[in-house]
């Protein structure tokens, strides 16, 4: 009697479920990771595509270099507080990276800037770190009056882009992999400055495809510093051993000033994508 009470007696209830779209706890489950994949590749391609972005100058390199002032500022401090003034000296060497970087970009933008009206443009992008080579680059490009694109992961420890990213070409991936397409998918060149395991896994696993042959594209990989580089991985060791072929070390370039790197980017970039009417 009682139950019949409430039937009869109670409003209906009233069922208004949230779209599976606007389902924050679906979208971040499991059971969506093809939508939050598949999300990583459409919104970008529609942000590049809106903004006129084609062509990429990729620049890689360590997030930790100093410009070069904050660098000297660290070392006096360590001669003060008696640290490690080695390590803050070697932080010193390795801060003109970062004004190569910053300027070698300029030239870049500058030189795509003046192409003129028809010609393909070249963008410079980084991987969007808010410090170091990343910064670097971005703000020679910003300096240079031309937009740049900034393709940041989001990390348990860093999850912020630096300020000179042009606003629109901002993007934050959550997965490593569709960042890795984005660097390489538009880019024409590609120039990795000294860098640890991140530069590492991108250059090689770009070496890799271009030695294979996957890229329809030809793209100049120039290695920026050699000092760096030919301490810290033996090319040459890895033909002398047969484990790559002889011709396999004509697929970079080591340059050592912004106007080597620059010649020799942009040269190439000339023979292969700017002959007449293109």
């Amino acid at each position: 009697m009682v139950l019949d009470f409430y039937r009869t007696s109670l409003p209906p209830l009233v069922m208004k479920p949230i779209e599976s779209w606007k389902n924050p706890e679906f979208l971040g489950s499991p059971d969506a990771r093809i939508l939050r994949i598949i999300s990583e590749y459409l919104e970008p391609q529609a942000r590049f595509k809106k903004f006129g972005v084609d062509n990429t100058i990729m620049f890689w390199g360590s997030a930790r270099i100093l410009p070069p002032e904050k660098a000297k500022e660290a070392l006096d401090e360590a001669k003060k507080s008696k640290g490690d003034v080695a390590l803050a000296e070697r932080k010193v060497e390795l801060s003109r990276y970062y004004a190569d970087a910053e300027r070698l970009a300029a030239m870049i933008t500058k030189w795509s800037k003046g192409l003129g009206e028809g010609k393909k443009q070249f963008v410079v992008a980084t991987g969007g770190g808010a410090a170091g080579i990343m910064e670097a680059a971005n703000k020679g490009a910003s300096e240079a009056g031309g937009k740049s694109v900034g393709l940041g992961v989001t990390l348990p420890f860093e999850d912020k882009l630096n300020n000179y990213i042009t606003r629109e070409l901002a993007l934050q991936f959550h997965y490593f992999f569709m960042r890795k397409f984005w660097m390489v998918y538009l880019a024409k060149a590609l120039i990795a400055f000294p860098g640890g395991w991140g530069t590492f896994d991108e250059l090689f696993e770009v070496l890799t495809l271009i030695q294979t042959g996957k890229p329809k594209k030809v793209m100049p990989v120039v290695l920026y510093g050699s000092k760096y580089w030919k301490e810290v991985i033996n090319m040459e060791a890895m033909a002398k051993w047969g484990l790559i072929s002889p011709k396999d070390l004509n697929l970079f370039k080591i340059c050592d000033t912004p106007e080597e790197a620059f010649e020799y980017v942009t040269s190439r970039l000339t023979e292969m994508y700017l002959k007449d009417g293109e």
